[in-house]
């Protein structure tokens, strides 16, 4: 039989090997690991959480730039493309350039059946660790313990924000969640975690196994204005920092913790304060608070539970007076959608609710009834489309150019609108 020859075929192969989507545990992707003798030489940086992941990803990125190094970045999902994933010194990876690393895992895997995550997984970190360079950065997709990422071992982890999420899979507390991402630790090595209420579990994880644990609040932390802002680390300061260009109040969390990253591997990757604020002044990811320029205002922004959703609020809430604002949004049918929608039901005067392009969305129809029920007394004003590009498109049309949109919810929701390309607005005429 033979290899496909497209990543598109590929990724179609992936989607039919294993029976289920997620299957957590280690083993196959350690014993395809070993077969490709898949291995870094480079610094490691493994980053988790429930939200702030990606942001964080990319400020490290952009700041290891800024400072000349060499950088290879595994971020997940994508919006639109899957070469989005596997970026090499700020661009993502052709998809040609993919074809031998999916064919060499298919090679080792032999009878193993990986499910698409972790054989796409497996087929990136290949492709990195095969490319001349000075850092790898590595995302996690969901907890940490068990995730496949977790068969690289990290020189420094990253732990963002937790909160509820994925509750299935990794428990419904945020003490039994911590326990998940803290698996990515490793014995005397820096893990560093941003979340300024850190739950015990991943102290405890931390002292059991002998990680040298950096807390924000203890180990380092921040202060500002808003011109600018200074943050503290173990004896290093650095003082007049400009503010990230990912826009949003909790980036500022994030920021704190990818400077503690670069803080504890500073004998490894030192990095100037030129290159700090630069790469900070610099930094971009499609789909966290940003603001497309136009008539009316349209924010993108991929919150999909409860605490991400509380973060939208209070950012739109930042952005001044809006005669009305219009909602786009789709979600996954096993979040917690009511604990999303009652962040933003204060804000939104219209919803526009879309349909996903996969089994596990909830349809359109079942959002409505969602927004109705938690809305209780008030009656929204509402409607269902089958895409969110569809979806956009109505918004516009019912918006006037002092109005406002922001499409949330999954990636699927937010990469559904950019698929076409990034909107250009103009109310009345749709997107």
């Amino acid at each position: 039989m033979r290899n496909p020859a497209t990543l598109d075929e590929w990724l179609a192969h992936c989607e039919r090997l294993h029976t289920k989507s997620i299957d957590m545990t280690l083993l196959r992707v350690q014993l395809v690991r070993n077969r490709l003798q898949l291995r870094f030489e480079v610094p490691v940086v493994t980053v988790a959480g429930t939200n702030g992941k990606g942001s964080s990803c990319a400020m490290l990125e952009s700041i290891a730039l800024r400072s000349g190094y060499k950088v290879g970045l595994y971020i997940k999902p994508h919006l639109v493309h899957f070469e989005e994933r596997c970026r090499i010194n700020g661009a993502s990876l052709h998809a040609e350039a993919l074809l031998p690393h999916f064919a060499a895992v298919e090679a080792a895997r032999q009878d193993i059946a990986l499910t698409y995550f972790e054989f796409t997984t497996l087929a990136i970190m290949r492709a990195l660790s095969m490319t001349a360079l000075d850092l790898v950065i590595l995302e996690v997709g969901l907890g940490g313990r068990l995730d496949a990422v977790n068969a690289i071992d990290t020189d420094c982890a990253l732990i963002t924000s937790i909160d509820l999420d994925h509750v299935e899979y990794l428990g419904d507390t945020r003490e039994a969640i911590g326990f998940e991402k803290a698996g990515i630790m490793r014995a005397g090595k820096p893990a560093i975690v941003s979340d300024p209420v850190a739950p015990a579990s991943i102290v405890r994880h931390a002292e059991a196994i002998g990680a040298d644990l950096w807390l924000a609040g203890r180990d380092f932390n921040h202060s500002g204005d808003r011109q600018q802002w200074s943050w503290t680390g173990r004896g290093r300061r650095r003082n007049a920092l400009a503010y990230p260009a990912l826009r949003g109040a909790n980036q500022l969390l994030n920021a704190s913790g990818v400077l503690a990253v670069f803080e504890a591997l500073r004998d490894l990757l030192p990095v100037s304060a030129q290159a700090v604020r630069s790469g900070l002044a610099t930094v971009e990811l499609a789909g966290r608070f940003q603001i497309v320029p136009g008539q009316p205002a349209l924010v993108l922004d991929v919150a999909h539970n409860p605490q991400a959703t509380a973060a939208l609020a209070y950012n739109l809430d930042q952005m001044g007076f809006f005669p009305r604002t219009h909602a786009v949004f789709g979600a996954m049918h096993d979040k917690d959608i009511a604990g999303m929608l009652v962040r933003l039901l204060p804000l939104v005067d219209a919803w526009y609710l879309c349909d996903l392009p996969v089994p596990r969305a909830a349809p359109a129809q079942e959002l409505a009834r969602l927004v109705q029920a938690t809305a209780a007394s008030r009656a929204p004003v509402l409607t269902t489309h089958d895409t969110p590009h569809q979806a956009l498109r109505a918004a516009l049309d019912a918006a006037d150019p002092a109005d406002r949109i922001v499409v949330f919810g999954s990636f699927l929701c937010v990469g559904g609108v950019l698929k076409h390309g990034m909107p250009r607005l103009r109310a009345g005429s749709g997107a």
